[in-house]
């Protein structure tokens, strides 16, 4: 009934539509198993991709040649710039999405690749012979074979729902939990724990008071995540609003306490530290008087509306009551409450940093089963591992990034080296190297990389190098380009910075911290003549390259320092208990991670300097 195949997906959420595309655009015949077609590229939690730290992610899967970019892109419903009043590594697109539209680009999306095939069934185990994989066993009885597997489950690993003082198996609102497949990886020897995440309740927009609320309009110039001419900026937007709890609210549900699955200890698995449910906000930050509510519109064409803030899993009345004490709320009417969610995944420090696991060869985990949250997260692992399977498969280098390289590599090697026993979420602050990886170098980061994959086009390919040609063409041109006293001194003085004596280059005015290319272009005609022939985003490099060059340069050096260490390559059996001078510790970490670099080794948490001191010697020997 079936071929067999070369990489076998399971699961349709982020992640596996990302492994899916990336390994069948590069070749594979890939088979995509989901419990449930019509959920594929569902957004479970809020309609919305990108933010703090998650944007950059999204343009770099989109650079590599991953699809998350163009599909928020073709399903956005308001595009905002986060964080733009600080500087440029600082800058994060997020855009509000449809979410029936965002599902729906992504099934056209995997259905227009003809490398891909479905199978609507659970993948209850995996097959596997002398500890390499060979392919799938479904509920229905099916063996499905495949050169190589990559597991992106999700939150459907003996799902359990939460509402209150009732719970039942589900992997998201009306969908069932997958089960047999945790079973039979800790047989193999993986090791398991347990997670949480929550959602809040879906209300009628025509029952809110939207005159109460803060109108949160989308930017006046709308930008988009994808590098490509494949989709285009927002012409109309769709407003979201901002709403307040008050300690009515707060205490409105703390009547629901002694029901709470959390407070009740029903919930054993840790839940994000970073997205907390309301009753924990208001536990944990006991002296607020008020926590912010984002209300959320669900799409171009629904009433539905998510209320980003109100994460919870009290009963419903009390999320009812306490709702209906919210300003603009007072009317409500509620679509289905909110839930807490627990969920089986295996602690990332099994795998290698090709996201395949250190027990099984050719088995790969990608997403929540890695103990990460958000969609971002899971479609760069997806990604990731997608690429890897193929290469794997054809007998190709690894593929890995570098935390000096991408966000993502940020992501995996802090996933493997350093371990998570709480949902792991990307920010800024965990990369070293955040002023190298901005969002808006992404192409020009990653594209290369990716079109060497076979996964970005040639076009992209071109569209980059132009653009690294134009970058150099507008610099050298504002450098040759002189202005004069009489001609500049004016509008200098009007922008609140020093004049000048006697010609000097346009290009030395654009290091001024007063001075960005707007204004250069007020100077002088001829510079706005000049400047209007690129592309802003040529204009918005050449600006931020001049204005952080020594930052930039710093960091690099910095980042081939440290770079150096990846050079001493360590073998996957080599034995840490003949060198004594190891710390017990750092002894136990490095025999349960097995570093593949010396690099990699200082990463990992528990193993010392004076550790690396040691095994740089040994090594070195």
């Amino acid at each position: 009934m079936f071929p067999e195949y070369d990489v076998i997906v399971v699961g349709g959420g982020h992640a596996g539509c990302e492994a899916a595309w990336a390994a069948a655009t590069m070749g594979s015949r890939v088979l995509l198993v989901t419990m449930n077609m019509a959920t594929i590229g569902q957004m479970s939690c809020n309609p919305a991709m990108g933010g703090v730290a998650k944007g950059q992610i999204v343009r770099e899967i989109d650079a590599l040649g991953g699809m998350s970019g163009i599909v928020s892109d073709r399903s956005m419903i308001q595009f905002r710039m986060l964080n733009a009043s600080k500087g440029p590594a600082m800058w994060s697109p997020r855009t509000q999405n449809d979410r029936v539209a965002f599902a729906q680009q992504w099934r056209l999306t995997l259905e227009s690749n003809p490398n891909i095939d479905f199978w609507q069934d659970m993948a209850r185990e995996i097959l596997v012979k002398d500890r390499r994989i060979v392919g799938v066993r479904t509920s229905l009885g099916l063996e499905i074979s495949a050169k190589a597997v990559i597991l992106t489950n999700g939150t459907f690993l003996n799902g359990k729902i939460h509402i209150g003082e009732k719970n039942f198996g589900g992997g998201r609102t009306a969908e069932k939990a997958a089960t047999g497949l945790t079973e039979q990886l800790v047989s193999l020897g993986f090791e398991s724990g347990r997670m949480k995440t929550g959602t809040p309740p879906r209300v009628d927009g025509r029952s809110l008071d939207y005159s109460r609320m803060e109108e949160q309009p989308g930017d006046e110039n709308p930008r988009k995540f994808s590098f490509s001419n494949a989709t285009e900026p927002l012409r109309k937007q769709k407003s979201c609003f901002i709403t307040y709890t008050s300690t009515a609210v707060h205490e409105e549900l703390r009547k629901g306490f002694d029901k709470s699955p959390m407070f009740q200890g029903r919930i054993q698995g840790l839940g994000p530290r970073y997205c907390p449910s309301i009753e924990d906000k208001i536990c944990r930050f006991a002296e607020r008087e008020r926590h912010q509510i984002f209300v959320e519109p669900e799409g171009w064409d629904t009433i539905e509306v998510y209320v980003n803030g109100f994460s919870t899993s009290l009963p419903e009345d009390v999320q009812y009551e306490a709702l209906r004490k919210v300003p603009g709320f007072e009317n409500v009417r509620m679509f289905r409450p909110g839930y807490a969610i627990e969920y089986d995944y295996f602690p990332p420090h099994q795998l290698k940093l090709t996201l395949e696991t250190q027990l099984i060869d050719n088995l790969y985990f990608a997403g929540q089963i890695n103990g990460t949250t958000g969609y971002e997260e899971a479609a760069c692992q997806g990604l990731m591992a997608g690429i890897n399977a193929h290469n794997r498969i054809n007998e190709k280098e690894p593929f890995i990034l570098k935390r000096s390289e991408a966000y993502i590599g940020v992501l995996i090697d802090d996933l493997v080296n350093k371990g998570t026993n709480e949902p792991y979420r990307m920010f800024t602050s965990r990369a070293e190297y955040r002023i190298l990886l901005r969002q808006d170098n992404a192409d020009l980061r990653l594209t290369p990389a990716g079109h060497r994959l076979g996964l970005a086009s040639d076009e992209r390919m071109e569209r980059v190098v132009d653009k690294q040609a134009d970058i150099q063409r507008l610099r050298k041109a504002l450098e040759a380009f002189k202005v004069s006293p009489d001609d500049v001194n004016e509008p200098l003085t009007r922008l609140n910075t020093a004049t000048v004596r006697e010609k000097v280059p346009a290009l030395n005015l654009l290091k001024r911290p007063h001075i960005g290319v707007k204004e250069l272009r007020t100077l002088h005609p001829e510079l706005e003549r000049l400047i209007d022939q690129y592309d802003p985003e040529v204009q918005e490099q050449v600006e931020i390259g001049l204005k952080y060059e020594t930052y930039i340069e710093r960091e690099q050096k910095l980042a081939e320092k440290i770079g150096s260490l990846e050079n001493f390559r360590i073998s996957p059996d080599f034995d840490y208990t003949r060198i004594h001078a190891l710390s017990a510790e750092g002894r136990e970490k490095l025999m349960r991670i097995r570093p593949e670099t010396l690099g990699q080794a200082s990463r990992i948490s528990g193993v010392s300097p004076s550790d690396i001191s040691v095994l740089t010697i040994y090594l070195g020997r």
